[in-house]
């Protein structure tokens, strides 16, 4: 026998009608749903005919249950106030509109349905065998998967309630949501998803269905009923604009918006200190708005939001002129050079602005020991918005030629001054390379690139700060050319701030060894914690593994990180 199984029709009759004729064109003899008629349209009680005339049987949802009883809220078991307020809206307009006699046939309906189909031992609940509105994700541990399978014991296990299809093998038992009619699995796609099995002598095949429908008309039935804006849009995109807190980190990184607004951090003045600290700057230094905050939408990507910057950030290699004792990535002229080749590096630029990145950071070791690093730069700079982190060292010569032609790009240098004397700055950096550093911001000012000046704070220095903003004052560099960033403990460094996943803001990382999460945990043999992905990932399944991880530790306990800058 070949049975076709939907999910919440959340007042979408158009989806419902379409689901009715779709599975009957395939050849299915008998019809269910697995609840929650209302929820997210306007026309619930255009559903009841499309049911009843058609022989689907059902099983009630939890929003079937409360609409029956006259419940306050719909049950739905969201912990979020945000995604309990959305649900609020939807179940107040259900609630009101929905006839008396409709919502009594809803509490005649059973609340999990099992039989023998074909020899198959089929069990139909809504939420999972654990509770009407569990949420039973794919991306549960497997014990939480088998938790439910047990609960049951059945050969088939059906369910909905989470809005996400997915179908998979737990022991003996096979394990299918069927997702939803009432709107689209946040994927990017208009159509809405149910299931189709066919059973026979025991055996049973699961097939999971995407269904083409008229959601326009959907769209248009509910801005009619004075539902929210976003509502609509959901139906029209196939993104969810509402109740995503509930989500968890995997399903929550493949939908377009991650975040409420509301959740972002708001601004703040620091201390008028004569010279800015690089975590207060948040996104400063001249740079635009994200692009995650444009227009009044109350949910916002992750990417390009103060939690996780637009800004690519590019290992041109690792090695260096220099062996500072506290560098995070532990370059030296004795590191492997991990160069990135001229022609991966030109794709990687391509593949950021296609993937919507909005700057480029070039850092090492040191990008001006790479031997065509004028010509990343200027390739990087035509591209893209452009810094570049060098200790100022090495920018005459042959490597260095021509980079004097790209001052009127969208290019900026940033050096390093961890001191207003010699003896500070070598202590850290080696002899010598306070003045090569001098005369090196005093070229890149006589190019036309006036440079950028980070000093990276330890007990040594902080008090010379002042004389470091003073001094960079005198070479002509304004104000805003210098700020302070914290030692991080990473690399050569056994002291300093702890960045980790836990505690720090990502800020997307390539290397010749792959991506990683921040620029300061870019080695792979002192960070290896912070590499996120293989050489040859795309870009974009490296935004998509920082917003899953991010949101892993974000929900550990429950806060957001504050971000920790090597550079703005």
């Amino acid at each position: 026998m070949r049975i076709a199984v939907c999910g919440g029709p959340y007042g979408n009759p158009y989806a419902l009608r379409t689901f009715v004729d779709d599975a009957r064109d395939r050849g299915a003899e008998r019809l269910f749903c697995l609840g929650d008629l209302g929820g997210f349209g306007a026309e619930v009680d255009a559903l009841w005919p499309i049911l009843t005339d058609n022989g689907v049987e059902c099983v009630a949802g939890n929003y079937d249950v409360a609409i029956a009883r006259g419940d306050t809220d719909c049950g739905c078991g969201y912990r979020d106030p945000k995604d309990n307020e959305y649900a609020q809206i939807v179940y107040d307009h259900t609630l009101a509109t929905t006839s008396r006699d409709f919502a009594a046939w809803m509490g005649t309906l059973p609340t999990e349905r099992r039989e023998t189909i074909d020899g198959v031992d089929i069990h139909m609940v809504h939420g999972s065998t654990l509770a009407l509105n569990d949420f039973w994700w794919e991306s549960l541990p497997e014990e939480q998967h088998r938790l439910r399978a047990e609960a049951s014991g059945a050969d088939v296990v059906l369910c909905t309630h989470s809005g996400l299809p997915w179908k998979r093998r737990i022991g003996d038992t096979l394990a299918v949501n069927v997702g939803v009619l009432g709107k689209p699995a946040n994927d990017g796609r208009r159509e809405v998803w149910y299931a189709m099995l066919d059973l026979s002598a025991g055996h049973v095949t699961a097939e999971l269905i995407p269904l083409a429908y008229d959601w326009q008309a959907q769209a248009a039935s509910m801005r009619a009923a004075g539902l929210p804006e976003i509502f609509a849009e959901t139906i029209e995109t196939g993104w969810w604009t509402t109740c995503l807190e509930i989500l968890p980190p995997r399903e929550r990184s493949r939908g377009r918006y991650h975040l409420y607004r509301s959740t972002l951090p708001t601004g703040f003045r620091p201390a008028d200190l004569g010279y800015p600290l690089l975590e207060e700057l948040g996104e400063g230094w001249g740079e635009t708005a994200p692009q995650a905050l444009d227009g009044d939408r109350p949910v916002v990507p992750l990417f390009g939001s103060p939690y996780f910057p637009s800004r690519l950030w590019l290992y041109t290699n690792f090695h260096c002129n220099l062996a500072c004792d506290y560098c995070a990535v532990a370059s030296s002229p004795k590191a492997a050079p991990r160069t990135l080749p001229t022609d991966t590096f030109r794709a990687l630029v391509d593949e950021a602005v296609d993937a919507g990145f909005t700057e480029l950071y070039l850092t090492g070791g040191e990008p001006f020991l790479h031997p065509d690093i004028v010509g990343l730069l200027d390739y990087a700079s035509a591209e893209l918005p452009t810094v570049v982190m060098t200790n100022a060292m090495l920018l005459r010569g042959r490597r260095a030629a021509g980079l004097a032609d790209l001052a009127d790009r969208k290019l900026t240098v940033q050096t390093s001054l961890d001191g207003a004397t010699a003896h500070t700055h070598d202590l850290h950096r080696g002899p010598g390379s306070w003045q090569r550093t001098l005369d090196g911001i005093r070229h890149l000012i006589g190019l036309g690139l006036p440079p950028r000046v980070a000093l990276t704070e330890t007990p040594d220095n902080t008090h010379e700060i002042p004389a470091v903003a003073e001094l960079l004052a005198g070479l002509g560099l304004p104000a805003d050319h210098f700020a302070v960033r914290p030692l991080l403990r990473r690399g050569f460094a056994d002291t300093g701030v702890e960045i980790g996943e836990d505690s720090s803001i990502p800020e997307l990382t390539v290397t010749a060894d792959g991506l990683h999460w921040h620029p300061a945990g870019a080695d792979l043999t002192t960070s290896p914690d912070l590499h996120l992905a293989p050489a040859g990932t795309p870009l974009t399944t490296g935004r998509q593994l920082v917003t899953e991880r991010f949101f892993a530790a974000r929900l550990t306990d429950g806060t957001l990180p504050r971000p920790v800058h090597c550079a703005i």
